[in-house]
């Protein structure tokens, strides 16, 4: 039998045409072959279930400061303990987090795991919103695991994107990459959700979905995510075409005024 440190067949992708190569490489002589991005195929050796694939695309701009981002990584802390403790989507949902701060930037906090594996990223406040690009970054990583999962004969759900926000876009062009997103929902390669906090602009952020944007009470950031836990641990046991609705969100909800 094969030890893994020595042979691995691995995938190779290409972000700029998302297509996907399988190259027999011995690990221990060609580690340096490859200047991409380069994933072991055993990856999913282990764990062939279904996958439920879940972006969080947090704003975490300067007025996020204070009380508003110690709660938002309150709320991440209790999203890992939960996903962990339940023994379906730890091992079926999978997580990206992406950070929009800065002036213009979009950053992954936490790449592509299972969540029986997740670690809470923490998340620090500063700079303006570039939502536009965060979301824009979302798409881009979720085609390229759906490539990933294809290429392992890996099945998986409709992956889940969360807006969540106490703003509005302050990039350039933010209008396109809302057009995308809504596209990329009309063609049933997504779904997204945008949540707005105190003080979000709730207008701008629903051009990024189809669905109308919610409002988050206060500073619920921990009812939010615990009740993102066991949505998507439903999400990954449901039968296919399952309805793309958000039920039972009192806990966190606020009515729009």
């Amino acid at each position: 039998m094969y030890q893994l440190k020595e042979v691995a067949i691995l995938i190779h992708i290409h972000v700029t045409d998302n297509s996907v190569f399988k190259k027999g490489k011995d690990m221990e002589n060609n580690e340096d072959d490859f200047s991409d991005v380069m994933i072991p195929y055993v990856e999913f050796a282990e764990n062939a279930n279904e996958r439920t694939p879940c972006i969080l695309v947090l704003d975490c701009s300067g007025s996020m400061r204070g009380e508003p981002i110690k709660q938002l990584n309150t709320g991440l802390q209790a999203l890992e303990k939960e996903l962990k403790e339940d023994i379906d989507a730890s091992s079926r949902v999978q997580l990206l987090v992406i950070k929009s701060y800065g002036k213009d930037d979009a950053d992954i906090s936490a790449d592509w795991v299972d969540a029986m594996n997740f670690t809470a990223p923490v998340m620090e406040a500063s700079g303006l919103s570039p939502i536009g690009k965060a979301m824009e970054l979302a798409l881009q990583k979720i085609e390229e695991q759906k490539c990933l999962y294809d290429s392992c004969g890996i099945t998986s759900k409709r992956p889940w994107i969360f807006l969540i926000s106490d703003g509005e876009p302050t990039d350039y062009g933010w209008e396109l990459a809302a057009e995308k997103c809504r596209i990329a929902q009309q063609n049933k390669k997504v779904v997204i959700h945008a949540v707005g906090t105190q003080g979000a602009n709730l207008e701008k952020l629903a051009k990024f979905s189809m669905m109308p944007p919610k409002r988050l009470s206060g500073l619920k950031f921990t009812e939010f995510f615990l009740w993102l836990s066991r949505s998507v641990s439903c999400i990954s046991r449901a039968a296919p075409n399952m309805p793309d609705i958000l039920d039972d969100i009192e806990t966190w909800h606020e009515e729009n005024k």
